[in-house]
């Protein structure tokens, strides 16, 4: 199992999807401790790194112990993105240099980024091959099936992406019109791989159980599934999905007490890396994700979303383990 992405050998098949707001380094480097091949960074703004944003500039943090990673930047204007890759390249350990042409936040889009890359293949092509020929280090993109269900283009900007020199691409497999909502085009994916054989393409969207990992990666062919939205609170599905591939044993979830503990250790994690006024506030809400499917789990995160310090979080997860 694994693959390559350019020179960079990625020893698995599942890694972790970018995620604004949460794959921060610590989250990062917890779901790397349970097997995510390939990690990739929040998405960071061209503008930012062009000017040199100190905040910005924080999210391309990386720890020696996450490698393989990727570094993901979006912008709508070419200039300022080939800024930020030639950047990444040079000033960063990234391994990988990741495009977002799949956002589909109104924000992102209003800037003609994300997903409004899609209404132009050629504006894709032009743009993946300008930073391909000016940085050294493998350039990835990400992107959906289409602009809208009217729209499907995939299979065209795939070629496209392949053709301007990019090294592998991860395809969500909804429109930017669907967001979230609706079932994931699995089928259009499957034949991006059959028309782009040997060009390495990680299939992402509601892939959330060891065995629908199995089924999508076997029904599409792809090298790799990308992990989002199912790694909240469960950095255990990495290891989960990985063993699965490789015997087709399934591993037992974790009990509340070794959530509780990844909790911990991950709150710490955060803590340190952003004080924690910052950490605490993001706390709020990500600390529910590990308190699910329990007793009084409801209650218990409403306590959670209230707190002012981490000294409240442990009270509370103490008193769990009671």
């Amino acid at each position: 199992m694994g693959f390559y992405i350019g020179k960079i050998k990625i020893d698995g098949s599942v890694v972790l999807a970018p995620m604004a707001g949460v794959t921060n380094l610590a989250y990062r480097q917890m779901c790397k401790k349970y097997h995510a091949a390939l990690v990739y960074s929040e998405m960071i703004s061209d503008k930012g790194i062009f000017y040199h944003d100190k905040k910005t500039l924080a999210l391309a943090k990386i720890d020696k112990n996450e490698h393989p990673i990727a570094i993901q930047i979006f912008g709508g204007d070419l200039d300022t993105l080939l800024y930020a890759a030639k950047f990444v390249d040079q000033n960063t350990e990234a391994d990988i240099i990741d495009i977002n042409m799949g956002c589909s936040v109104p924000k992102i889009l209003k800037s003609n980024a994300g997903s409004a890359y899609l209404l132009d293949p050629e504006r894709i092509y032009k743009t993946i091959k300008t930073i391909v020929e000016n940085v050294k280090k493998p350039v990835t993109v990400k992107i959906r099936i289409g602009w809208d269900h009217q729209h499907i283009n995939a299979l065209e900007v795939a070629k496209k992406i392949k053709e301007a020199g990019a090294s592998a691409l991860a395809i969500h497999g909804r429109t930017k019109s669907d967001l979230y909502r609706g079932h994931v085009n699995y089928q259009i994916i499957k034949e991006i791989k059959e028309n782009l054989k040997d060009f390495p393409i990680i299939v992402n969207g509601d892939i959330t159980t060891p065995q629908k990992a199995k089924e999508i990666l076997e029904y599409t062919q792809c090298d790799a599934v990308m992990i989002g939205r199912a790694s909240y609170g469960n950095p255990y599905i990495f290891k989960q999905i990985d063993h699965y591939l490789k015997t087709g044993e399934l591993l037992p979830n974790l009990t509340l007490k070794e959530k509780i503990q990844i909790l911990k250790d991950y709150s710490e994690e955060l803590i340190a890396l952003k004080g924690e006024y910052t950490a605490i506030r993001e706390l709020r809400q990500q600390a529910g994700w590990f308190l699910k499917d329990f007793k009084q789990s409801a209650q218990i995160r409403k306590k959670v979303s209230l707190i002012t310090s981490y000294d409240e979080l442990l009270q509370i997860l103490n008193a769990l383990e009671q």
